[in-house]
């Protein structure tokens, strides 16, 4: 047993940032160490005592690492004693004072020293008495352990109990808890280093969007035929229904990055008509990449004081694109779809940074990839057509013919002056609640649009065997 009298020269030892191998920890002690001679490499530098940097360990052990068992377990004591199994028990992890120089990078007598100083602060008689490890004694073992995000957990079931059952709107706990969750959210990466946030538009990558309706009326299906830009597109705010990434009225751009993602997710029925129009994006947009948060990455120092909390939220990050695009039942859509309705508004309009959209996995298509555009990015570029122009279709032949009016002494350039951004000017007495201010974002392809008839469904199930018995039933025991 090491008096307190050693305990406390061991503590007044100083130690050099050069015989820290830890890289945070041996900068910050070469910022705001004191300048005084190293008792292991006897040179004159910037140091710590030895009992602040056990304080230091002490904290990250507390955090990261875990004691191991230092016997079998039950299930393990069974293997040992199956002859056949030929199971050999080892206790895992590794001795304290290894697990101390390994995780500051410290010379083995100063490991040795600051174990001696931390098994005397934790040191219990009763235990040690019994012959059980105490922590930091010189029999322990201990291992890295994985992260813990219960608070995260426990908070975001509470924001969304919060959303269904006390206060939808204006709940600032809500706001500060989404900011925690999404601020600077495009400073992550991934652990091969892609960025979670996604660059759309032209020459990107992402450079267009598929976006399908059902039809089950040869009327309305002309009626897109012919203007697809008004029927395709995203709705008219007072025919916006509600979904995963909207409340109702709200009007966005539900889309795919493929056709056959599209036509799958308005999941028509059979004997239905579905057209699928490809709309180009025209201006550069941002959104978030929900399919790469299950493999966001972050790094640092165990000694770092932010880096717990920081990894607590990556591990929930990683599992939060699940939490969003799970399937929800139809009858369970108006309160299931809250907590993702909020989450799109926080992300349109308070997040920094602010966002145009999401990107989601599809819950139809194996593979497949959705996107949503918020209000302020589903805005689509109107067809300018010269004025007196006819429109027909055809809903049988899918053909459509635009019959102009012959040239008059009109140029194009003044027909264009009736058009501002992409919508018609209304004249002096419109109202200006009435005029969509919104920047165009979307424009639609009309060579690009198809009709695909449904002739008949296919799902994939997973079947499970019901098992049936019958039984006597017992007697009464009165």
């Amino acid at each position: 047993m090491v008096s307190s009298e050693d305990i406390e020269e061991l503590k007044a030892k100083r130690i050099c940032f050069q015989c820290v191998g830890e890289a945070y920890l041996s900068d910050q002690m070469e910022r705001d160490g004191a300048v005084a001679q190293c008792a292991y490499c006897q040179e004159t530098e910037k140091t710590f005592s030895v009992g602040a940097l056990a304080d230091r360990i002490e904290s990250a052990f507390e955090d990261y690492y875990i004691l191991t068992p230092d016997e079998p377990d039950t299930w393990e004591e069974a293997l040992m004693s199956d002859m056949e199994s030929g199971y050999e028990w080892e206790r895992g992890g590794e001795p304290v004072v290894d697990a101390i120089e390994n995780a500051a990078g410290v010379p083995h007598r100063a490991a040795e020293d600051i174990q001696a100083i931390l098994d005397d602060r934790h040191n219990d008689f009763d235990l040690a008495s019994g012959w059980e490890d105490t922590e930091f004694s010189s029999k322990t073992y201990y291992a890295k352990r994985g992260t813990r995000m219960f608070a995260w957990e426990e908070t975001w079931c509470a924001f969304e109990h919060s959303l269904k059952t006390e206060a939808r709107f204006f709940s600032r706990n809500a706001t500060v808890h989404l900011a925690s969750v999404f601020g600077n959210i495009d400073k992550l990466k991934t652990r091969k280093g892609r960025s979670l946030i996604v660059q759309a538009g032209p020459k990107r990558v992402l450079s267009h969007l598929y976006r399908a309706r059902v039809f089950q009326s040869k009327d309305k299906l002309q009626e897109a035929l012919c203007r697809p830009d008004q029927h395709l597109g995203s709705p008219p705010t007072r025919l916006a229904s509600s979904g995963r990434m909207n409340a109702r009225g709200i009007s966005v751009f539900y889309g795919a990055t493929a056709s056959r993602v599209a036509i799958a997710e308005v999941r028509p029925p059979v004997g239905s008509a579905v057209a699928v129009a490809k709309f180009d994006i025209t201006r550069p947009l941002r959104l978030l990449d929900l399919t790469a948060l299950e493999n966001t990455w972050d790094d640092g120092s165990i000694f770092d004081p932010t880096l717990k909390d920081r990894l607590e939220r990556v591990e929930f990050l990683q599992s939060l694109g699940d939490r969003m695009t799970q399937p929800v039942m139809p009858d369970n859509e108006a309160f299931d779809y809250l907590p993702t309705q909020a989450i799109a508004d926080f992300l349109a309009t308070q997040n920094e940074p602010q966002l145009d959209g999401i990107v989601f996995r599809s819950v139809q298509v194996k593979g497949g990839r959705n996107v949503v555009l918020f209000h302020k990015a589903a805005r689509v570029e109107v067809i300018w057509f010269p004025e007196g122009t006819v429109i027909e279709a055809d809903s049988i032949l899918y053909h459509v013919n635009e019959y102009a009016p012959p040239p008059s002494n009109r140029s194009p350039a003044n027909d264009h002056d009736d058009w501002l951004g992409g919508q018609p000017f209304l004249g002096p007495s419109y109202h200006s609640r009435d005029y969509d201010f919104r920047d165009v974002a979307l424009r639609v392809d009309p060579a690009s649009v198809t009709v695909n008839e449904v002739d008949w469904g296919s799902y994939r199930c997973t079947a499970y065997k019901v098992s049936r018995h019958r039984h006597e039933k017992p007697k009464p025991k009165f």
